[in-house]
């Protein structure tokens, strides 16, 4: 069934609904949830459940759910209903191909590389430094994912910002399947800092170089887990 703390937090989102209740507005609302976390893999999204979260149509609900399938967020399963995905291996790989694009020439060329910029990315380090410290290795993956969008804001594009959204959501569900999240986060802990250092100094080529090279080891990290989930 879906989390309590997902449905409490899709409530708080319905005056953002209200303003325009569409399935694009519900689809944004749901997504979230996943890219923070609160809905996991293989948990049961009934209809009737977000109708009443975020007030709207069954029919809005029926389309917003009908957008994240499409985006691999979601699946259908006939007689069942909807559940959040488990991403496949494959699924990993591409979506890394698409971020080794992304992310790296964002930081490289962005267009909208600035002070505030570069500040969005420090109150993401600091926040994951924080969680750490706390012991919540769930938020440090949080403000991973907040870190990972403010990169891309570089760019200035809200079609990258968008895609990016897509891929975070994707992404979160794919954390979800190690056995081990601190052993996961920690790392990254410290490249981020690294890469946000390289951008506060103006060194926008040695930070995009470190950018691909942390997706390259966070792919093969994952693949391991993978592989040892299998085993």
């Amino acid at each position: 069934m879906t989390s309590v703390d997902a449905l409490a937090s899709l409530g708080r989102a319905r005056a953002l609904v209200a303003r325009s209740t569409t399935a694009e507005r519900v689809a944004d609302a749901v997504r979230e949830e996943v890219v923070e976390g609160r809905l996991r893999p293989g948990e049961r999204l009934p209809e009737q459940d977000v109708c009443t979260a975020l007030a709207v149509s069954r029919n809005t609900v029926r389309e917003a759910l009908s957008q994240l399938v499409a985006e691999r967020v979601l699946v259908r399963e006939a007689h069942r209903g909807v559940f959040v995905a488990r991403p496949d291996r494959d699924a990993v790989r591409d979506v890394y191909r698409a971020r080794r694009l992304i992310e790296p020439a964002a930081v490289r060329y962005g267009e909208a590389w600035s002070r505030d910029g570069v500040a969005a990315l420090r109150t993401a380090v600091q926040e994951g430094h924080a969680a750490a410290a706390a012991g919540d290795w769930n938020a440090v993956g949080s403000a991973n994912q907040h870190f990972h969008r403010a990169l891309v804001g570089l760019a200035g594009s809200p079609r990258l910002d968008q895609q990016m959204g897509l891929l975070l959501a994707e992404m979160r569900l794919v954390f979800h399947r190690m056995p081990d999240v601190r052993e996961f986060f920690e790392p990254y802990l410290a490249r981020n800092d690294a890469i946000c250092a390289l951008l506060e100094a103006g060194d926008r080529a040695a930070a995009a170089d470190a950018v691909t090279d942390y997706l390259d080891a966070a792919l093969a990290q994952l693949l391991d887990a993978y592989d040892a989930l299998d085993r």
